[in-house]
């Protein structure tokens, strides 16, 4: 059981050929005396064929059940309706709470979802940088055997060059060429 605050608008006007009828049964005001209490009567027998969910997702059903049970009953007084609509429709203060749970409980199950293929991802992105270096070390492996020593030497060089320009860069550290090869690198103080 579920609170359901609904508004309908109704636009209603008398039957004209049953006007002196309309006046002499039901009076001048025969629009406040009728309509509340049919429509209240039509809300709630329709209403209660849904459940709070249905309310929601099947409004226009809802709607236009109303509509049709509305202008039967209103005809059996000679009121003849031009519009009948839900222009409002709330529901009790546990079913609001209850449905903003859901969505948080849902919004948290995503989240959770989106953390587990994340590490996945990760996990697999792991394996194929291990694979990746496993074969980079096979192919230094094979490399070695086939070259020997001169592709230890060929790497020394390269890092040498990079230590080089590394140190060279350094404005700290200056560099002297000598005439006998023998070159000198100089690491002067700064104040």
């Amino acid at each position: 059981m579920q609170m359901v605050s609904i508004t309908l608008r109704v636009l209603s006007r008398p039957d004209v050929d049953h006007l002196p009828k309309i006046y002499q049964n039901l009076g001048m005001d025969y629009d406040e005396r009728v309509l509340p209490s049919i429509g209240n009567e039509v809300l709630k027998a329709i209403v209660a064929q849904f459940d709070a969910a249905e309310l929601i997702t099947q409004r226009e059903v809802v709607s236009s059940r109303i509509r049709k049970d509305l202008l039967e009953r209103a005809g059996e007084f000679n009121i003849k309706l031009e519009d009948v609509s839900i222009t409002h429709l709330t529901f009790g203060k546990e079913f609001t709470q209850a449905v903003e749970a859901k969505q948080i409980a849902q919004q948290d199950a995503e989240r959770a979802k989106f953390i587990v293929e994340k590490a996945e991802q990760e996990r697999q992105a792991a394996v194929i940088r291990a694979e990746g270096e496993a074969e980079a070390a096979q192919t230094i492996s094979q490399a070695l055997d086939k070259a020997g020593q001169g592709f230890v030497a060929l790497r020394k060089i390269e890092a040498s060059k990079a230590i080089v320009q590394s140190l060279a860069g350094n404005p700290n550290v200056t560099y002297i060429p000598s005439g006998d090869g023998a070159n000198v690198l100089l690491s002067v103080p700064s104040k």
